[in-house]
């Protein structure tokens, strides 16, 4: 089970675009992708390197380059008959749920994010719609920007008349 979850994440890992600008675009984001990428770089190559099952020890050459052989032949015995069980990772339902909480977290802020990006690219073709210029009039702002007209007309109405200039 656990070599198919790895193989799974490989084959994501595999298909993520890394040269993406969404990973270049802040600095503190483009620093930890190239982390994660040097932490699952190394991780693959530890699991190549311990995917098959170690060399035998050769102890006669052992016994014929050491000058205690005594201490190798000790070292052969207990070699021998230990039988240490194989140690597994059990990933504990509460860190699970915590990881899980976290890529719905992940998912929702992706949501939010793509619906605001969905929403400024309505903006942007509503302003290049309706750009100001000499021939545009007034009352044509005024529908346009309705918020900078009613700002305006509050100005007007309280006699602030250089409030928006620099030298206040």
């Amino acid at each position: 089970m656990m070599s198919g979850a790895i193989r799974r994440t490989a084959q994501r890992l595999a298909s993520v675009d890394w040269s993406s600008p969404v990973f270049k675009g802040d600095h503190e984001l483009s620093a930890m992708v190239a982390s994660f990428r040097a932490w699952t770089a190394q991780a693959d190559a530890m699991a190549e390197k311990f995917s098959a099952p170690p060399a035998p020890i050769d102890f006669a050459a052992a016994k014929k380059s050491v000058r205690d052989v005594a201490l190798v032949e000790a070292l052969e015995k207990m070699y021998k008959s230990a039988k240490p069980p194989a140690e597994t990772y059990e990933w504990s339902a509460e860190d699970q749920a915590k990881k899980a909480q976290l890529v719905e977290d992940a998912k929702a802020g992706m949501a939010f994010t793509q619906e605001m990006i969905e929403d400024t690219e309505k903006e942007i073709v509503y302003m290049r719609l309706n750009r100001t210029s000499r021939e545009m009039s007034v009352n044509d702002m005024k529908e346009i920007y309705p918020d900078i007209a009613e700002e305006v007309e509050k100005e007007i109405e309280n006699r602030e008349w250089f409030k928006d200039t620099l030298n206040k």
